[in-house]
């Protein structure tokens, strides 16, 4: 059974909108897409952001209480598919980000007397894109350029689509009220509801000029670059939000959104984990068999810790606190380093006599020329 906006917000029934709110904000500061590290923070959030919606409308709330979640959640996609199509002043056409609140806003009409006036001019369209970073570039945080092309409203004609000095004539349509009244299919059965008139987008006056610039449709596409912060410890697949940055919403509505999707680059010595980091470290024969101190590089500089006597190879040490920062929190993930004990190559002398007196002591009878290293190899 669906979780109802209820339980999404963890409140009572008969809560109060100060509850509700309080709710909100509590659950919001924890799974925000920027905040949170859940994959599923993004639709988390949405499933917040439309239960508080619901439950602080006194007729929302009402209509949900008296039809119950899943009627209600089946009346507001019903509403939603039958506002689809071409919106005046937005190029994509449909709800343009509205999530789907319009149709209900259609069905309180059936309800309630089209007491809210009909539908409501809706909010801009969402746009996306992507960035990819390095991963230094993760660690520190870095503010990035990114460049898309948007529709903006045109500035010749301020997005009405009609030069500034058109005479307007009467909607014959609506004759000039700006809606209609219109029978539509509902899960309750046909309904007449009054509506925005599709001819004249609810202005209630017609131009037979259009503007020069966008052709009439109120916006031109363009090119923007702009900057954005990217935060320390951001993760592959994360998304940004730049608000009002996307495509331009109706008249006396916002823009939508500019969502930017990150991807971070693979690195040629660390791999990622979460927060945490690993990397392998070349240690000798002899830093291994005695122990050292070595230094191993971090993406801040590097570190130092004690490689203990008798290491073998593909052992795992933790430095703790080395890893990638906590998205927009306290503290850093770990470094993990498998050290490989690296056999030489080639020997002087000196040391391939120290070798055989090493495989001797060990009561091996090797030839060091041809066969000891190649042991060592296979052992380790």
């Amino acid at each position: 059974m669906p979780e109802d906006f209820y339980d999404v917000l963890g409140v009572s029934r008969d809560a109060d909108e100060d509850e509700i709110n309080r709710a909100f904000r509590k659950k919001a500061a924890k799974n925000h897409p920027d905040v949170s590290d859940d994959p599923d923070a993004e639709e988390t959030f949405k499933k917040l952001q439309k239960a508080k919606e619901v439950l602080t409308d006194d007729e929302k709330r009402q209509m949900y209480d008296q039809l119950g979640h899943e009627r209600f959640v089946e009346a507001d996609k019903q509403g939603a598919t039958d506002q689809g199509g071409a919106r005046r002043g937005n190029p994509f056409g449909g709800a343009a980000g509205g999530g789907g609140m319009g149709g209900v806003g259609d069905i309180f009409d059936q309800f309630f007397g089209g007491g809210r006036g009909g539908s409501r001019p809706s909010k801009g369209q969402d746009l996306r894109t992507n960035l990819s970073i390095d991963l230094e570039e993760a660690y520190e945080g870095v503010t990035k350029q990114v460049t898309i092309r948007r529709p903006e409203r045109c500035e010749d004609c301020n997005g009405t689509g009609h030069p500034p000095d058109a005479d307007p004539r009467t909607c014959p349509e609506c004759e000039g009220r700006g809606k209609v009244r219109q029978v539509k299919q509902t899960p309750f059965g046909r309904v007449q509801q009054t509506g925005t008139c599709p001819r004249c987008g609810g202005d209630g006056e017609l131009y037979e000029e259009t503007c020069s610039t966008c052709g009439g449709q109120g916006t031109i596409r363009r090119e923007a670059t702009l900057s954005v912060d990217v935060p320390a410890g951001i993760r592959s697949g994360q998304t940004l939000r730049m608000e009002r940055e996307g495509a331009p919403g109706d008249r006396g509505a916002p823009d939508g959104d500019l969502l930017i999707k990150v991807s971070v680059e693979d690195h040629p010595d660390f791999e990622r984990d979460g927060n945490d980091l690993r990397r392998r470290q070349p240690i000798s024969f002899p830093q291994a068999v005695f122990g050292d101190t070595i230094t191993v590089p971090t993406l801040d500089g590097g570190a130092e810790f004690e490689v203990p006597a008798g290491t073998q190879s593909g052992e795992t040490f933790r430095l703790r606190g080395k890893g990638m920062p906590r998205l927009r929190g306290h503290g850093y993930g770990d470094l993990y380093v498998d050290v490989q004990i690296v056999t030489p190559e080639s020997l002087s002398d000196e040391q391939r006599e120290a070798l055989e007196q090493f495989a001797k002591a060990g009561g091996e009878s090797v030839d060091v020329e041809d066969g000891f290293f190649e042991r060592i190899k296979n052992t380790l």
